[in-house]
């Protein structure tokens, strides 16, 4: 019997112990309630950036593709055996230098032959020419005679000339290309030998739209970077532009030259040029002030209200943008106080405080 009460007695306390606990955890987690709730009512910490005016440069940009001033692939005009080549892969040759030397064992005794002849006509011309003078010779006959010579030196000529197309040279300075021609080859005519580029300035051939016409000066500032240098910027002019509109584009063709004394510019690469169209003074902030939803961009004004720094979401009209600043055109004015950063914490009225002093934005926009 006192086994049973005393049983009933433990049970008893484990299941006070077990409520008092159980009660301890609720209102434990009623304070954390509270304590959240608190905390939402509380002070949002930021970094402020003033508007500002900044320069802006309205640019146009457009791709063109670059190519040495002057251009060709150096090819034989007759079907020949390769006897020298006097070139390496990649070397600058000068204007006139020999690059590759055909056979030419026909022509040289063609120009032999050639040159006998006109030896023999000059002799003949010559003693009917003093036979003519003395009267014991008609002077048609010195004519004819005459006639000879000049024709056999004009075979003379076309001789050394065909003898001389077996010697091909560069036709103006510039860098060789690669080129698998080596002596013994046999070259056709038209076929490729090796390409020649003149590269101490690049060509860029690219079209723009025809309003922007008035923009377009031959001799015209100009510049442009590679695609595979994006870090780098040349600095060029406007050579020339085309006689002629595309009629179905309605975009004029335009030819831009760079000075490519390092070298790193080479025919074919990819270049982005831009033409500045002006420069205008405007309001500016940094992209990180700004939020945007579907097209419409927001940012968070810092007004004081009730006695309290408050975060008021406010549309503004974005403009160009460059190099972490955005143009704005409405809905600010120059010294506003914006957000700063942190804007997917804010909601528009939420109580926030100043960490450290307002920066304005930095840097010249460039609209494209």
């Amino acid at each position: 019997m006192i086994r049973r009460h005393f049983f009933l007695v433990a049970a008893s306390v484990v299941l006070v112990l077990m409520l008092a606990l159980g009660g301890i955890k609720i209102l434990a987690g009623m304070a954390n309630d509270e304590a959240k709730g608190g905390q939402g009512n509380r002070a949002t910490s930021v970094t402020t950036a003033e508007v500002a005016t900044r320069a802006f440069v309205d640019e146009i940009s457009v791709l063109g593709v670059a190519k040495g001033r002057q251009s060709v692939t150096i090819t034989s005009d007759a079907a020949e055996l390769v006897t020298r080549v006097n070139f390496r892969d990649g070397q600058a040759v000068s204007m006139g230098q020999v690059l590759v030397t055909l056979k030419a064992t026909e022509q040289e005794a063609a120009v032999a032959e050639a040159q006998v002849r006109e030896d023999q006509a000059r002799r003949e011309s010559e003693r009917w020419q003093v036979l003519a003078e003395r009267g014991v010779a008609p002077r048609a006959a010195a004519e004819q005679y005459l006639a000879v010579y000049k024709a056999s030196r004009a075979a003379t000529a076309a001789a050394q000339a065909r003898k001389l197309d077996r010697v091909i040279r560069a036709p103006f300075a510039g860098v060789v290309g690669l080129s698998d021609i080596a002596p013994g080859a046999l070259v056709s005519p038209g076929a490729a030998i090796v390409s020649l580029d003149d590269l101490s300035v690049v060509r860029v051939d690219f079209e723009v739209p025809d309003r922007y016409l008035s923009v377009l000066k031959r001799g015209a500032p100009i510049s442009a970077t590679p695609d595979i240098y994006p870090d780098q910027f040349y600095s060029g002019r406007i050579a020339q532009l085309d006689t002629r509109i595309n009629s179905a584009t309605r975009a004029i063709t335009a030819r831009a030259e760079f000075s490519n004394s390092s070298g790193r510019l080479r025919p074919g690469m990819l270049m982005r040029v831009r033409i500045q169209n002006g420069l205008r003074q405007s309001l500016s902030a940094p992209e990180s002030a700004l939020q945007y939803e579907g097209d419409l961009a927001f940012v968070f004004s810092i007004v004081e209200r009730g006695g309290k720094t408050i975060a008021r979401k406010t549309l503004v009209t974005t403009g160009a943008g460059s190099e972490g600043v955005v143009e704005l055109k409405g809905g600010v004015k120059a010294g506003d106080r914006l957000v700063a950063d942190g804007l997917n914490r804010l909601q528009d009225g939420q109580p926030i405080s100043i960490a450290g002093r307002g920066r304005p934005a930095k840097g010249v926009g460039t609209s494209r």
